[in-house]
């Protein structure tokens, strides 16, 4: 005779497991001598034969035998498989069919093909036996189906720089523009997974491209001028949205360059970028919502310049953010990037980032003056020996004070346009400056106007008590 297969009492629900140890409790006088099982089974009123049932399960299998088991049949309908068919068919095709209309439909089926016809409760028990997930998939489609029921493979970063992710949101405030219009921003921003640190970020009013990514990406893999922001280096994983600003070709060969891994979130379902849609909350709550120009707000009368709001953002990254604890890590972002003292990895120099990374410009012509480019003139006296020759320069469109010389893919030199070699000067500030020019024009001001008189500077001059310094910057591999 075989032995009864009795599953282990953790395999079973704790409502099972209380009503085991309830029928222990029962026959237990019986067990420890105290009564005789014809008394308990008057008191309790419980059938003699049960009891004798439930002794024979325990000496037998302990308290696991004492689990009421299911029905061998349970489950199982007395209803041709054809029908039941019919039923599963109904009950996934009409949405918004009763059971009650689902079981006239099979019937009326059934009839038409001389089948036995269903009962209301076989057809109710045929729809519990659909699951949720088989009736959302139905219903409301496979996107549905899965933002309830798919696994989301959530990875945590183990330490720093193991992970960056990326991405672009409009921000909820409206600045001047370059016509001095009210305009939204866009921001792009990279962060650290593990310490929730910002490794670089870019406001823009241009649409997010492929390049916005690569200058925030250099922005955030080079060292920075600021003590206070110490995050940097190449990470081992750069996850991203799907978007053609991220799966761009440029993008896919910088990661191989740098030996990092470009990782996608699936097409249409952008979970797993939480993080970074968290931080994108704390710059609204804690930093937009109490600038002029905020959405919701009234029309400032003097609102933000670009300048101004990235110069606030900066302070608010640098000097707030990193420095407030995260309710998640429990640890302020600066410090869980810099307290586990681990070397990045970096670039082998700045000018391999930046062929990888900033803007190619056309090719230009080296004249007796230096480099002519966007109104302005950079000159650099390793460039006196290429006079007349055709070079590529790169460049950071966020501060035009200098630019990147390449010579037959080689890199050449630093030129700095002595104009604003002190100042910290954008293509955008550029524009701006050509268009408030071109307007003046037009009311016919009089007088000789400079383009770069209009260009605001977000770096202070020399004071002119001071002795005077030179204007050409030095670097490393000079």
């Amino acid at each position: 005779m075989m032995s009864e297969d009795i599953s282990p009492l953790t395999s079973y629900s704790e409502q099972k497991r209380a009503e085991a140890m309830g029928k222990y409790n029962i026959i237990q006088p019986y067990l420890s001598g105290i009564h005789s099982m014809k008394r308990i089974s008057q008191e309790r009123a419980i059938p003699y034969r049960t009891l004798q049932w439930w002794v024979q399960k325990y000496t037998s299998h302990g308290l696991k035998g004492l689990v009421r088991k299911r029905r061998k049949d349970t489950g199982n309908l007395k209803v041709d498989e054809k029908v039941q068919e019919e039923v599963k068919h109904a009950l996934l095709s009409l949405k918004r069919n009763t059971i009650s209309s689902i079981h006239r439909k099979v019937c009326n089926i059934c009839r038409e093909n001389n089948w036995e016809a269903p009962s209301y409760d076989q057809v109710y028990a045929i729809s519990k036996s659909v699951t949720p997930g088989m009736k959302k998939l139905a219903h409301e489609g496979r996107k549905e189906y899965q933002n309830h029921y798919d696994l989301i493979h959530r990875r945590e970063a183990r330490y720093p720089n193991e992970i960056w992710q990326a991405d672009h949101t409009p921000l909820d405030i409206f600045v001047l523009n370059e016509k001095g219009e009210l305009d939204r921003p866009w921001l792009t921003v990279i962060m650290d997974e593990y310490s929730r640190a910002v490794a670089g970020y870019y406001v823009t009013f241009d649409d997010p491209t492929a390049m916005h990514t690569a200058l925030v990406l250099h922005q955030g893999i080079w060292r920075k001028n600021n003590p206070d922001w110490q995050v940097c280096g190449i990470p081992e994983i750069f996850y991203t949205d799907h978007g053609s600003d991220f799966t761009s070709n440029h993008l896919e060969q910088v990661a191989v360059d740098l030996k990092m891994n470009l990782v996608f979130s699936t097409v249409g379902v952008p979970r797993g970028r939480g993080k970074i849609e968290r931080f994108f909350l704390s710059v609204n709550q804690l930093f937009l919502q109490d600038l002029p120009g905020y959405i919701g707000n009234q029309r400032p009368s003097s609102p933000m310049t670009l300048e101004e709001l990235n110069e606030a953002l900066f302070q608010f990254i640098i000097y707030n953010y990193h420095h407030r604890m995260h309710s998640t890590t429990q640890q302020k972002p600066i410090q869980a990037w810099t307290r586990s003292g681990f070397l990045p990895n970096m670039p082998e120099s700045l000018e391999s980032l930046d062929l990888l990374l900033l803007n190619v410009a056309k090719p230009r012509k080296v004249h007796a003056d230096g480099i002519r480019f966007q109104g302005l003139r950079y000159m650099n006296v390793n460039l006196a020996a290429y006079v007349g020759e055709t070079i590529i320069i790169r460049y950071d469109p966020r501060d035009l004070a200098e630019i990147r010389v390449f010579y037959q893919d080689n890199f050449l030199c630093t030129a700095i346009s002595p104009d604003i070699a002190n100042a910290t000067v954008s293509l955008g500030d550029i524009v701006s400056a050509r268009n408030k020019q071109r307007r003046n024009l037009k009311k016919e001001l009089p007088g000789n106007h400079n383009v770069l008189d209009d260009i605001p500077t977000t770096k202070q001059k020399e004071d002119s008590t001071k002795s005077p310094k030179s204007k050409l910057k030095r670097y490393r591999h000079e």
